[in-house]
C-alpha cells in the first residue's frame, strides 16, 4: 500500500505536529510497513477462531484501594509551566 508524503503531512497537520522533510519520508515508510502488516493480517483465515476462548476462566488481579494522604503537593507541580491555585493550566487545543 502506498502512502504519499502529502498524506503524512495531512495527518501531521490534523494532529498539530510538524516534521522535517527527512522525518516525513521516514514516517511515510513506517506507515507503509504498518499498513502492509494489517493487510497481511486481513488475509488470515480466522473464521474457526473462538474470540472468547481467552476470557473463559480468566482472572483479573486487582489490588485493594487504599486511601493515602500525599503531603508534598508542591512537588506535583514542579514541572508544570503554569499553575493557578491547585490546577495545571494547559494551552487551548480546540479551535
Amino acid at each position: 500500500m502506498n502512502i504519499s508524503t502529502e498524506e503524512v503531512n495531512r495527518i501531521a497537520k490534523l494532529a498539530k505536529l510538524k516534521f522535517s522533510k527527512a522525518e516525513t519520508i521516514k514516517l511515510t515508510s513506517e506507515f507503509e510497513k504498518i499498513l502492509e502488516h494489517f493487510h497481511s493480517m486481513d488475509k488470515l483465515a480466522l473464521d474457526d477462531i473462538d474470540l472468547h476462548a481467552l476470557e473463559k476462566g480468566a482472572q483479573t488481579s486487582l489490588r485493594k484501594d487504599e486511601v493515602e494522604v500525599f503531603e508534598d503537593k508542591e512537588s506535583l507541580f514542579i514541572n508544570a509551566k503554569t499553575v493557578r491555585d491547585r490546577y495545571v493550566e494547559v494551552p487551548k487545543i480546540i479551535e
